[in-house]
């Protein structure tokens, strides 16, 4: 298996992923909600804005997860890890994690100092994320899931509090992904 970093001629077969496996373990509505929200991302954020990265088997794209960047008040370089996907019938091999420790491995080098993620905290536990409420930080819309309001530093033990608003990237700048 391979991991690198994800290249725009990939698109197709990367929204093809994420609606599969949404589909798979959501329904359909969500695979077309998540794989639209894919294409959306890569469209219409700026290239430094966004992160991704996949793993393929042979030479096929079996995962992918992406890092859109997050805004806040004191300017600290933060980003969101969402969505992220395994292609179904190589879940639980540990694809996942060793994908996305491979992506934050490279913000790393790009100086990033905080990442946040929404969603499974017994999943994203696993690769360091934990929880926070959002007196440490606040998420740029209101969470309909706090549990999953997830967290780490990649300078220091701990996430410190972050006074202020967040934003996000336009594409995952609406409630339903909240």
């Amino acid at each position: 298996m391979e991991f690198e970093k994800y290249e725009s001629s990939s698109a197709d077969e990367v929204k093809k992923l994420f609606t599969s496996v949404f589909t798979d373990s959501e329904g359909q509505d969500e695979g077309e909600l998540i794989g639209n929200l894919v294409f959306e991302m890569q469209e219409t954020t700026k290239p430094d804005d966004i992160f991704g990265f996949i793993a393929k088997n042979e030479k096929n794209i079996i995962g992918c997860v992406f890092f859109t960047r997050m805004e806040f008040e004191n300017k600290i370089n933060a980003f969101i890890l969402s969505p992220a996907a395994i292609a179904t019938q190589h879940q639980k091999q540990g694809v996942g994690q060793k994908l996305i420790e491979f992506g934050i491995n490279y913000l790393k080098k790009k100086n990033v100092k905080l990442l946040f993620t929404y969603g499974d905290p017994s999943f994203y536990s696993k690769i360091g994320f934990k929880y926070i409420s959002e007196n440490i930080a606040k998420a740029p819309l209101k969470l309909t899931y706090p549990e999953g309001w997830l967290a780490q530093s990649l300078v220091s033990e701990n996430v410190e509090p972050i006074t202020g608003n967040s934003t996000c990237v336009s594409a995952l700048n609406n409630q339903k992904y909240w």
